[in-house]
């Protein structure tokens, strides 16, 4: 939540007259890409791993086979849980005019998903060539249809709901009840709920319950057992967990995290 009192770098993309320019990179758990910006949108796609996205509004949670949207000029970090292996797609601004100007993360389609490995044999696609004008226009077409997955969590600004918000953040399954939250950070419960509500829309139970699945899902994405996770998560009991996991994602973690990963490398990615 800190990120205006970063430096913010300014990635510009090479190939500038390309329609499409497209990145593959692996990182090992753990590591941040520091406070950036792009002057391009971007899809952001892991095959394996779980990526967290920071901006100064929000912060999106993107697990394996999800992808995350940031829209051109919106500094932002990355930070991966578990071995990530990242494919970017990079596009000239207002390629995909439907998608919104803020960032979410969104279900990438089987079709969608073959194609950003597709366009990684490329380093850009141009639309001067057929084919990969082709290979262009159904990547829009695709992404004129994604879904998104409500794995945000918007940050507050109200110093009162900050304080509130370091509490849950640094320990995601904390008991506490909101009486003892508020008590402690010298607001009533009404004054909270009401500031959670005013400025991001939810519910304090609900960021409350968004934040401990997102903690889930980078747990997930290191490798951690369901039933280690739960718990860690601040979940009742495992099938409670696996519950607000079916209903995020429409399955189970197990066989969620289970999917065999797309080999990169035997896609020549």
């Amino acid at each position: 939540m800190s990120n205006e009192r970063q430096t913010v770098i300014v990635d510009r993309v090479e190939n500038s007259a390309d329609a499409i320019v497209t990145l593959t990179r692996d990182y090992p758990a753990g590591h941040t890409i520091p406070l950036h910006l792009h002057d391009r949108d971007q899809l952001v796609y892991a095959s394996r791993g779980v990526m967290t996205v920071r901006t100064t509004s929000g912060t999106w949670v993107v697990p394996t086979h999800r992808g995350v949207w940031i829209p051109k000029g919106i500094p932002h970090t990355i930070t991966m849980s578990g071995i990530v292996a990242m494919r970017t797609l990079y596009l000239k601004p207002r390629l995909a005019k439907t998608l919104p100007r803020e960032c979410c993360v969104i279900n990438v389609s089987p079709l969608l998903q073959e194609l950003i490995f597709y366009a990684c044999t490329f380093s850009s696609l141009q639309t001067k060539v057929r084919a990969q004008r082709h290979v262009i226009d159904i990547i829009i077409d695709q992404l004129q249809i994604i879904q998104m997955v409500p794995l945000q969590l918007p940050h507050l600004t109200d110093p009162r709901a900050l304080r509130v918000t370091e509490t849950l953040l640094a320990e995601p399954g904390y008991h506490q009840s909101l009486d003892q939250v508020c008590r402690a950070s010298g607001a009533s419960r009404r004054t909270i709920e009401r500031l959670f509500l005013d400025e991001t829309g939810m519910t304090f139970g609900k960021w409350r319950q968004q934040l401990r699945l997102m903690h889930a899902l980078r747990l997930l994405g290191e490798g951690s057992k369901v039933t280690h996770v739960a718990l860690e998560a601040g979940y009742s009991t495992p099938s409670a967990f696996i519950a607000a996991f079916r209903s995020a994602l429409g399955t189970t973690p197990t066989l969620y995290f289970g999917k065999p990963a797309m080999s990169a490398t035997l896609r020549g990615c």
